[in-house]
């Protein structure tokens, strides 16, 4: 499977999605180096044992042209357990920016899901089940699931005017500030306006949201006065993508079309150790999926010891990072 246009091109190279049955869901991600490849095996088989009724959904792995090129065993171990390989790229001009390839590979699998699933979910790749994730079956009416960021990090609080970069932003993208609305911060509960997390994306795919995330960011990395601003500040230029995301969902999607997922979903692990946060996040008895960030790569020895939750999960967590990730990185 070829797609040509602004997108680039994507190839299918394994599993043959065009002649799959119709799914209920299909789980996507995006790969830029070894590194994640190790923890997309972890997903994987998370979701194999875990998900519930989801543990045999096709897993879309979108890779660069150099990892697909690489001789990696990760790539044979997660095509074991039937993940699907694809090719995603991206236009150059976009690279400078942090994570501007997932934007891209984001929108083909969109495209390459419209008609074969009901639902894609778009994860980053330190995304774990620990329970069947219901709530990606979106009720009746919805498009998008999503969960707010963790911390305000960039974003304007709700009841503060628009600085110069978001007004910029705003205007590049056609936003007035009318769609604005409020939403809460999962580490520190702040209000703030629309800035969605893009590591956790539910959707139906023929919406076309992450299609429009991927036509809408040009707006803002083309921009010689915002790059100008993201160089004297690289919080910007590593969330710049985060920004046009929010800014496509408040243009092309109404709040009825918006379902917020549960502290459930996205639920991030050890969050307040790693990044400070006025909440900790150590309890995952409730928990559907989790992220954990750079956190295991220099974990204290009894970090389990902090965690409540069901003991096999928390056992297969320790044996999973104990093992391949740490032996690994």
């Amino acid at each position: 499977m070829i797609f040509v246009g602004w997108m680039g091109m994507t190839f299918c190279l394994a599993g043959a999605p065009t002649n799959a049955a119709h799914a209920k869901i299909i789980f996507a991600t995006f790969a830029e180096q070894e590194s994640d490849l190790v923890r997309i095996q972890v997903m994987i088989e998370s979701i194999r044992a875990f998900a519930g009724r989801f543990k045999d959904a096709p897993v879309w792995v979108y890779l660069t042209e150099g990892l697909l090129a690489s001789e990696s065993e990760h790539l044979e171990e997660i095509e074991s357990l039937a993940g699907e390989f694809w090719l995603s790229q991206a236009p150059e001009e976009a690279s400078w920016f942090y994570l501007s390839r997932k934007v891209f590979a984001s929108a083909q699998a969109e495209e390459a899901a419209a008609g074969k699933a009901d639902i894609l979910a778009w994860l980053d790749v330190d995304t774990i089940f620990l329970q069947e994730p219901g709530e990606f079956l979106l009720p009746k009416g919805k498009s998008l699931g999503y969960r707010p960021v963790m911390h305000r990090n960039i974003s304007p609080l709700y009841k503060e005017p628009l600085d110069d970069f978001w007004k910029r932003a705003y205007d590049n993208m056609s936003i007035p500030e009318s769609l604005a609305f409020p939403m809460v911060t999962v580490a520190d509960g702040e209000p703030i306006r629309p800035y969605i997390n893009a590591g956790c994306l539910v959707v139906r795919p023929e919406r076309g949201l992450l299609r429009n995330w991927a036509e809408t960011f040009p707006l803002l990395y083309k921009d010689p006065v915002l790059k100008k601003m993201c160089q004297q500040d690289e919080l910007k230029r590593i969330f710049i993508h985060q920004v046009a995301l929010s800014g496509a969902i408040m243009k092309h999607l109404g709040r009825d079309e918006m379902f917020e997922l549960s502290d459930k979903i996205n639920y991030p692990i050890f969050f307040r150790e790693m990044f400070g946060a006025k909440r900790d996040f150590h309890d995952i008895r409730e928990a559907a999926t989790i992220r954990y960030e750079s956190f295991f790569d220099n974990a204290p020895a009894d970090w389990d010891k902090l965690l409540s939750g069901p003991p096999d999960r928390v056992a297969w967590l320790k044996a999973q990072f104990q093992g391949r990730l740490k032996s690994k990185k």
